[in-house]
């Protein structure tokens, strides 16, 4: 406890030193800034001012608005959604590690991202409502976002196929000069069984595209457990045979997810090629809102697992450091609750999606074949 005090009074720049180094660790360690507890067990680097409280609070957002869009397909107001719950330290740390200019290709459970890196609240929402108010005029899957603006680009729903897309991103960006760009390409743990994944590292290896590999291993891919999905003994070490540097972090440790993959990210734009990160962390909901994972494993493992929620972790560190109170996080609740309520009610009042858009948004100047077709269903079908 001395030792803990001693600490809390040397300068803040002699307390946040270099971190240590993320390479070192080694595929078969995990590297690791604070503990379950909220204790830190290694130097954490200075950071942007104010980000370890934003981590805290897209966290929070992300765990309140998860919920609610659950309710909602509960409801029968949206068709589907999968939750991030216990995943938002390693999606949340590994999305703010890459820079605006940055191409993503997400899974999943990367929704928090986009959010993050600026998609508006409306456009997240009404992208599962698929009415007039999503900008992609319903035409994917809920829980499918893409947004421009982020350079967020819609998962595909077949496993994997994000990760060699964002591979070939990586290398155009090379070819046409923009190495200085990334590329972010995040999976599951059941991803890394599919013949995209190892087409993707083959390639970014050979090509040293610059492009960072974020694996979220929650060890479930819907009901196959990781010991199903590889005698490997870990997944970090499978980026060796592609000529790349495997790291294997505290997916529920928000910091040294940060630290990882900002790493990750700088290795990659200085030219020196890809990087596979391993998220260990858990999922501790089902899959989706169609999925009962009591179905298929033991709850008991999930309620260890609670103990060492993201969440958890990061606001006990927080407010050991002196930067978070109950106060400020009631509030903050309050008012994220209240946004969320205004943004569901803005989308829900929404017209449905114009038929207009069956014909548009494919071809620059629409072809006479096409324009016939919208003219006969004006005609037969009159709006």
């Amino acid at each position: 406890m001395a030792a803990r005090k001693a600490s809390a009074k040397a300068p803040a720049a002699k307390r946040r030193a270099a971190a240590p180094d993320p390479y070192a660790v080694g595929p078969l360690g995990l590297f690791q800034l604070v503990d379950e507890d909220g204790k830190a067990v290694a130097q954490v680097p200075e950071l942007p001012e104010g980000l370890p409280e934003r981590f805290l609070e897209a966290m929070l957002f992300q765990r309140a608005l998860d919920q609610r869009m659950l309710n909602l397909q509960r409801q029968g107001r949206i068709g589907f959604y999968g939750t991030a719950k216990g995943q938002e330290g390693a999606t949340l740390g590994s999305g703010a590690a890459f820079a605006p200019e940055d191409w993503l290709f997400p899974a999943l459970r990367e929704g928090a991202v986009a959010l993050w890196r600026g998609m508006a609240l409306e456009h997240y929402i009404a992208q599962c409502f698929g009415n007039g108010a999503d900008p992609t005029h319903g035409r994917q899957m809920p829980c499918h976002y893409s947004d421009r603006g982020a350079r967020y680009v819609s998962l595909s729903s077949p496993i994997a196929t994000q990760v060699s897309q964002a591979v070939g991103a990586a290398r155009a960006m090379q070819v046409r000069g923009e190495g200085q760009h990334v590329a972010g390409a995040w999976m599951g743990d059941g991803a890394t069984s599919e013949n995209d994944f190892h087409a993707a590292l083959n390639f970014a290896g050979v090509w040293k595209a610059p492009v960072v590999f974020v694996c979220q291993n929650n060890q479930w891919a819907i009901s196959v457990p990781l010991s199903m999905q590889t005698a490997s003994e870990t997944l970090a070490v499978k980026a060796e045979a592609y000529g790349m540097p495997g790291v294997r972090v505290d997916g529920n440790d928000v910091l040294a997810c940060y630290v990882a993959v900002a790493a990750a990210v700088e290795r990659a734009r200085r030219g020196e090629g890809p990087t596979f990160v391993e998220c260990l962390t858990y999922r501790l909901g089902g899959h989706s809102s169609s999925d009962d994972p009591t179905k298929y494993r033991d709850e008991s493992e999930a309620a260890i697992w609670e103990k060492r929620d993201p969440l958890l972790r990061h606001r006990a560190w927080l407010t050991a450091e002196g930067r978070w109170d109950d106060a400020r996080e009631e509030a903050f609740l309050a008012e994220s609750g209240k946004r969320i309520t205004d943004a569901i009610a803005t989308v829900e009042a929404a017209e449905p999606v114009d038929r207009a858009t069956l014909f548009t948004d494919v071809w620059a100047t629409m072809p006479a074949l096409l324009a016939d077709q919208q003219r006969r269903l004006d005609e037969d079908l009159p709006v």
